[in-house]
């Protein structure tokens, strides 16, 4: 190619990006400029919604990528992503945004009067979150709306985003979106057979280290999972050793684990063997690595279970969690069945006459 055909394409490219940047609010491009340097040629910006577009890039030819279209019209979110992944080198930046269940929710009961607003926004919600998340109904909406504003909470949206390979850098909501940063750390994770129905399952480390899969009921949006790291370094843990401030959690999410509804499917894997009645809580990766190293190998010495020791101790900070369980494996070590036995009474005791709850 001659320079004046690659002189004239740059040119081209440049106006076209000063275009889309001229219309962006003064605040969107504030937060935009803190991660990428919006007058390069190394970062690009868009408007699509489609991965062609994407995939037209040269691969690593760009620092940085913006996508001006919220990803709420974009039909495959993740396959869209995996193509900026794939089009970014290690610690490229991509930029974008999406409206939220809740912004929607808010825009959609201002735009009509009361009563009306509600009765629209209930059928808004089923047709545009629940039915791209039912197998017959899925194909329904698609071929009415063509994928385009899709309902999606933040939990999921931020979700894919880390499950295509990027570590979240900032989140921040201006007008009525939700901005995005991320920074590509990985490869994706290509989820080919993500969970949205009510029972899943979950990777889980079990005995001798082996990955497990916990069945549960769903508490969490969609995509969650692939949150706990960014959760822990934003929140850190809240009393009890959960993560604080987990927006990951539905309104019924937090219902069903008050009354331990989402734990009953765990009974399968005690039939199966996974796990046993008693026993340490089956870890994530993420929460296993926030452990000592001496209860982490004490940890995979025997099964996890389904009644934790934190019943019986009911320890606050991840330490005390810490002491409660290796206080346990030390026990169930010298005495296996003798130390089941004795918890699981205690757990019954506290759980049944004196309504101990997890938070």
């Amino acid at each position: 190619m001659s320079k004046s055909i690659t002189l004239m394409l740059f040119q081209r490219r440049r106006k076209m990006k000063e275009a889309l940047l001229k219309d962006i609010q003064p605040e969107v491009r504030k937060f935009l400029s803190k991660y990428a340097d919006l007058k390069s040629s190394a970062t690009r910006v868009l408007i699509t919604t489609t991965a062609f577009n994407v995939e037209n890039l040269e691969e690593h030819s760009s620092q940085a990528i913006i996508n001006l279209k919220k990803i709420n019209d974009i039909r495959f979110v993740n396959k869209f992503q995996e193509a900026i992944n794939e089009r970014l080198p290690i610690g490229g930046v991509y930029a974008g945004f999406v409206e939220t269940q809740e912004q929607r929710k808010y825009r959609l009961l201002k735009k009509f009067m009361p009563g009306l607003a509600h009765l629209y926004f209930v059928f808004d919600f089923i047709f545009k979150r629940v039915f791209p998340k039912l197998p017959f109904f899925k194909k329904l909406y698609f071929f009415v709306t063509n994928g385009r504003n899709r309902v999606m909470s933040k939990a999921e949206a931020l979700g894919r985003l880390a499950s295509c390979g990027f570590k979240i850098i900032e989140v921040k909501e201006i007008g009525n979106y939700t901005y995005f940063v991320g920074k590509k750390e990985r490869q994706p994770y290509f989820d080919l057979s993500p969970s949205y129905g009510p029972l899943f399952t979950m990777n889980r480390i079990g005995k001798d280290g082996k990955m497990i899969q916990v069945y549960k009921f769903r508490t969490m949006y969609p995509y969650a999972e692939y949150l706990q790291e960014y959760i822990y370094e934003q929140n850190k843990l809240a009393s009890g050793g959960k993560f604080a401030e987990d927006f990951r959690i539905t309104s019924w999410g937090k219902f069903m684990r008050k009354c331990w509804l989402d734990e009953l499917p765990m009974v399968m894997n005690v039939l199966k063997g996974d796990i046993k009645i008693v026993g340490v809580r089956p870890l994530s990766k993420h929460y296993y690595s926030l452990y000592t190293k001496e209860l982490q190998e004490k940890r995979i010495y025997s099964k996890p279970g389904l009644l934790p020791p934190f019943y019986v101790d009911m320890p606050s900070t991840l330490d005390e969690i810490i002491e409660s369980e290796l206080k346990y494996l030390r026990a169930y070590e010298k005495r296996p069945v003798l130390t089941d036995i004795r918890y699981f009474f205690s757990i019954c005791t506290n759980i049944i006459f004196r309504k101990v709850r997890s938070n």
